[in-house]
C-alpha cells in the first residue's frame, strides 16, 4: 500500500471534502469533478427533516420508556468503566463516517486566507464555550430557578457546557454547501477544529464545570475524548488514506464519497437509536414536566443566534468573502452533538439531565441552522465576492 501511494502522480493542490450524503470538490482550471460526486453534493430529504425524525424518536422513546422500563434499565447496566457499551457502539456508528470526511492534508493550506480561520478559532474556542456556560448559569440558576431544582440545574448547565465546547465537525459541510461556501476552505476549518478539539475539549469542559461548582471526573472525561474523538479520528484518517491511495486525485475522493454515502445510514440510525434510548430513560421526567424541553431550548436558541451574529458580523467588518464568511459563522453556531451526547452519558449517566440537554440540542439545531442559512443567502450582496486583489493576488 505504501509503495502504491508513493507512486501516485501529484494532484491538484486543494483537497476535496466529503460527508456522507454530501460531497464537495475543488477544481483546477481544466479539471471537472466526477458526476457521482456532484450528484451527492446536496442535502438529502432525510437530512433536511432531521429535526422531524428526532422529534418522532423522542416521542417513541418516551412511550417505550413508560411501556418497557425494565428493558431500559437492563441496557443501562451494560457498562464498563462508566462507559455504556450500547451507547458507545451507537456513538461510534455516528461519528466514524464523519471522521472519514476529514482530510488532514488540507492543513498545509492553513497559511492561505487566514481571516476565516482566525474568526473560527476565536469564536469556537475563546467565546462560544464561555457564553454557553454563562447562559446556562443565568437561565437555570436565576431565570428558571423557581421551576428547576438546584441539582437538576447543575445537570442542565453541564449539558450546555458540553455542547458549547464541541464545535461542529460534519453538518457544517451541509451548511457550507447550502450557502455556496468554499468547500476546500470549509474542509481546512473542520480539520483544524478537530486537531484543536483533541487537546482543548477536555481542559475547557473541566474548567467550566469547575467554575460552575460541578465535580469533574477527569479520568472519565479523558477516556471519553479518547473513545469518541481520537479513536474515530484515527480510524477515519486510516480509512480515507486507504481509499485515496487506491485511485488518483478526484477518483480517490469519489471513492471516499461513495464509502461515506454507504456508511451514512449507520450514522443516522446510531443517532436516532441513541435519541430513543435517552428519552426512554427520561420519559417519566418529560411526562411529569412537559415544559422542560422548552426551558432547555431557550438558552440554546439564544446561544445559536448570538454566536452567529458575532462570527458573521466579524466576517462582515473584516471584509471576508461570503463563501468563507458564511461557513465560518455556521461552523461556530452548530455543535458536534454526537460528542456532547457521548461525554454527557459517560460523565453523568444515561438518566442524567446533562444527557437530556445534549439531545434537545439536536432537536433545536437543525431548524435554527436552516434559518441562518436562509439569512446568510439573503445577505450575500453585503460581502465581497472574492478576497483577491486586482491581478489575482490574494490579500
Amino acid at each position: 500500500m505504501t509503495s502504491r501511494c508513493a507512486a501516485l502522480p501529484k494532484q491538484a493542490e486543494e483537497p476535496v471534502g466529503s460527508d456522507g450524503s454530501i460531497a464537495f470538490g475543488s477544481r483546477t482550471q481544466n479539471q471537472e469533478l466526477p458526476a457521482n460526486v456532484l450528484k451527492d453534493a446536496k442535502v438529502s430529504v432525510f437530512d433536511r427533516f432531521l429535526s422531524l425524525w428526532v422529534a418522532l424518536c423522542i416521542v417513541a422513546g418516551v412511550v417505550l420508556g413508560n411501556m418497557f422500563p425494565g428493558f431500559f434499565q437492563t441496557v443501562a447496566g451494560w457498562e464498563y468503566a462508566s462507559v455504556n457499551l450500547v451507547v458507545a457502539a451507537l456513538i461510534w456508528a455516528m461519528v466514524y463516517p464523519m471522521m472519514v470526511a476529514v482530510d488532514f492534508s488540507s492543513l498545509r493550506h492553513i497559511h492561505k486566507r487566514p481571516k476565516g480561520l482566525v474568526i473560527t478559532i476565536v469564536v469556537n474556542w475563546l467565546i462560544k464555550p464561555f457564553t454557553m456556560a454563562a447562559l446556562g448559569v443565568l437561565f437555570f440558576k436565576h431565570v428558571f430557578a423557581d421551576l428547576i431544582a438546584p441539582a437538576d440545574a447543575e445537570q442542565y448547565i453541564a449539558g450546555l457546557i458540553l455542547l458549547g465546547a464541541a464545535p461542529c465537525t460534519a453538518m457544517v459541510f451541509i451548511w457550507s454547501h447550502l450557502t455556496r461556501g468554499d468547500a476546500n476552505y470549509t474542509l481546512v476549518q473542520v480539520s483544524l477544529n478537530d486537531v484543536i478539539m483533541i487537546f482543548a475539549f477536555a481542559p475547557i469542559v473541566a474548567l467550566l464545570l469547575g467554575v460552575t461548582d460541578i465535580e469533574v471526573p477527569w479520568e472519565t472525561l479523558l477516556l471519553s475524548v479518547v473513545l469518541y474523538v481520537v479513536i474515530p479520528l484515527v480510524a477515519g484518517a486510516a480509512t480515507r488514506l486507504i481509499l485515496t491511495c487506491r485511485a488518483n486525485g478526484a477518483q480517490g475522493e469519489a471513492a471516499v464519497a461513495r464509502f461515506t454515502g454507504a456508511v451514512k445510514p449507520f450514522s443516522i440510525l446510531g443517532l436516532l437509536a441513541t435519541v430513543v434510548l435517552l428519552f426512554g430513560f427520561q420519559g417519566h421526567v418529560i411526562l411529569d414536566r412537559p415544559l422542560l424541553i422548552a426551558l432547555i431550548a431557550a438558552p440554546l436558541l439564544i446561544q445559536s443566534y448570538g454566536i452567529f451574529v458575532i462570527a458573521y458580523g466579524a466576517a462582515w467588518m473584516w471584509r471576508v468573502p461570503h463563501n468563507v464568511a458564511a461557513p465560518c459563522a455556521l461552523i461556530g453556531t452548530s455543535n458536534f452533538f454526537e460528542l456532547a451526547v457521548a461525554v454527557a452519558i459517560g460523565l453523568f449517566g444515561l438518566n442524567s439531565g446533562a444527557a437530556l440537554v445534549t439531545v434537545v440540542g439536536v432537536l433545536v439545531e437543525v431548524p435554527v441552522m436552516l434559518s441562518l442559512v436562509a439569512f446568510a443567502n439573503r445577505t450575500r450582496s453585503h460581502f465581497p465576492a472574492s478576497d483577491e486583489k486586482p491581478g489575482g493576488e490574494r490579500q
